[in-house]
This record gives C-alpha cells, structure tokens and sequence, in this order.
C-alpha cells in the first residue's frame, strides 16, 4: 500500500494530466471548427454521368492544354520564344471573348515580359469598385512541358473569362495570367504577381479575393495516392481525387466561403484548410503575391506535388490529365466567383 503522502501527489498528477488532455482536446476541436471545417458537405461514391455540357467544357480545357503543353511546350526564363508564344495565345483567347486585354510587360532577364489583364467591370453601384482576381501563372520549370503545372490552371481562367464574358457581375473580375512564378524567379520581385500585386496596391485598387488557379487536372481513385507533410496526413483524404482551396489563417473566411460555394456548385469531392502561414506548402503559389500586401486570396489546387508522380517532369504531359474530372472543378469554380462577386 502506498503512503498517504505518495497517493495524494498521484490524485494531484493524474488530475494535472487530464486537465491538461482537456485543454489540448478543447484546442484541437477549435482548430479543427476555425482551419479545417467547411461548410456544406464534399462529395464522396461515384460521380454522376457527365452531361454534353461537361464533356463540350473538357474537350475546351484539353485544347488549350494541349496547345501549351504540346504545341508550344517547356516555356520559362531558360525558353523565352516559347514563353512569349504562350502569352500570346492566352491573349488572343481573351481577346476573342471580347475582352479589352491589358499587356502589363516588365523586363525579366533581358526579355519583355507580360502580366496578361482582362477585366470585366462590375455593375452596382457600390461594388463595382471592389475586386475579384481570378489569377493563373503560364509558365513552367526548365524541365517540364507543365500540362498540369500550369497549363490546366491557365485553362480554367480561360474557360471561366469565356462563360463571364457578357455577363458582368455586381463585383468587378479580373482574369489574370502571370509568368515568372516558377524558379529561378518564383518567390523573388521578379515574379509576376508579385510585381501586379504590388503595383495594384501601389493604385489603390479594392482587391477583395484573390484566386491562384494552381493545377486543376490530375486525380487518382487509387488508395493511398495522395500524400501530405505531416500533421496534415492526419485529417485528409488518403486518396487523390478531390480538389482543394487552401489559404493562411487570416483568410479563413474566404476558404469557408468558396468551399461553401464550391460544394454547392459541383458534384465533386472538395476540400479546404486555412492554416498557418509558417507552413511553407499552403503559400507556394501566386496568390502569396497578394499575401504580401494585403489581399485575401487563395489557391485552388489539386495538391499536384503530393499526388502527381509527373510533377514538375519532363512526363507531365496532357495525356496524364483527366479532363471531364477537370471540367467539373471548372463549373463548380464558376459557382464560387458568381458567390463572390454578387454577394460577400
């Protein structure tokens, strides 16, 4: 039998222990109701039968991914012609949907070289000078003919700046494509969204959501296909088919907003997380540009490099990518910019 002594300082332990399992319980629960719990319900089982409208925007989506990835093919800093041909596409695109497209060119390594703008004026009276920023990057690594990274994120800005066109919204929107967000330039003044963002700030410019469309394309039904650094394996899907919206925690709201958006837009598996900015994975895109002076935005992704085996490869070709999956992600997008710019 312990002394009396011994047995009083174990009660007081052993109290000291559960209050201390209480409070991290209580933590985790408030965390998980402010970072990661979304509104609405994600998708899960089949998905329903494309209809004529889906697969008509996969075949729109596949053409254009087709002509970066393939027909003009590795385009960066270290491919310059290519590069250039690549913004003269998205240009023209844009153009022929009846956009007025600003070329908003800055010198990057001796070359020209253009942040593409078209914008949409907004409506109403008073929201018209608040702005949504729909925003991809066109360029690609050294290495890589980037169907997935980012041709199929420059595909769904195409794809939603053509079903807007002619439909102004209370907001105004603005369809944006940048270079320079991979290395060596990625992460430096010399990035594109860094300088737009910069210089929108500079202008006054009423920025009220920002959306980095960051690899829209590759999905895998395969159990244990997607992959995560460590807490986040913990508390999302193991398998690789869904899309994710993903921002710091300061824009928690805006998560919750487009993923409530989303999942009532599209029959797709959908997930959101507003964590931390310390880690380094949920900013890897253009839309911390805007991070860094201000804005709210965030990225919408197929979480690319913890799923895609041809990430940031000579293989990440148009055929790896499934396009109807794609299309589907591209009409639940729509649903989330008509909530943003008609009611916030």
């Amino acid at each position: 039998m312990q002394p009396p002594r011994k047995r009083r300082w174990l009660r007081i332990l052993g109290a000291f222990l559960a209050s201390i399992a209480l409070l991290a319980s209580a933590a985790f629960a408030i965390a998980w109701q402010l970072m990661i719990n979304m509104p609405g319900v994600s998708h899960r089982g089949p998905l329903p039968a494309s209809t004529d409208a889906q697969r008509e925007l996969a075949a729109e989506l596949k053409s254009h991914v087709t002509h970066l990835a393939s027909d003009v093919g590795k385009r960066s800093i270290y491919h310059p012609k290519e590069l250039a041909a690549a913004a003269l596409y998205l240009k023209t695109e844009l153009q022929s949907y009846g956009y007025d497209v600003k070329d908003h060119s800055f010198p990057s390594k001796g070359a020209g070289t253009p942040n593409l703008e078209a914008t949409l004026p907004g409506t109403d009276a008073t929201l018209a000078s608040e702005i949504v920023v729909i925003g991809a990057h066109y360029d690609t690594t050294q290495r890589s003919p980037g169907a997935d990274d980012n041709a199929s994120g420059c595909a769904g800005v195409l794809a939603l700046a053509k079903r807007f066109a002619g439909k102004p919204q209370a907001r105004t929107i603005r369809f944006v494509l940048f270079p320079n967000e991979e290395l060596p330039t990625g992460g430096t003044p010399e990035m594109g969204s860094w300088i737009y963002a910069e210089k929108c700030k500079a202008a006054g410019d009423r920025i009220v959501a920002m959306l980095s469309l960051e690899m829209l394309g590759y999905y895998s039904d395969e159990p244990n296909s997607q992959k995560y650094p460590p807490p986040l394996s913990a508390l999302y899907p193991s398998t690789g088919n869904f899309i994710a919206f993903v921002s710091r925690f300061d824009d928690r709201a805006l998560v919750k907003r487009c993923v409530g958006a989303f999942r009532e837009a599209a029959a797709f598996p959908s997930e959101g997380a507003a964590l931390p900015s310390v880690i380094r994975d949920i900013g890897r895109s253009d839309h911390a540009s805007f991070w860094r002076v201000g804005y709210p935005a965030l990225m919408v992704a197929d979480t690319a490099n913890f799923r895609n085996p041809n990430y940031h490869k000579a293989t990440d070709t148009p055929q790896t990518l499934d396009f109807e999956r794609m299309a589907r992600v591209v009409e639940g997008l729509e649903g989330v910019v008509t909530r943003l710019t008609s009611d916030f």
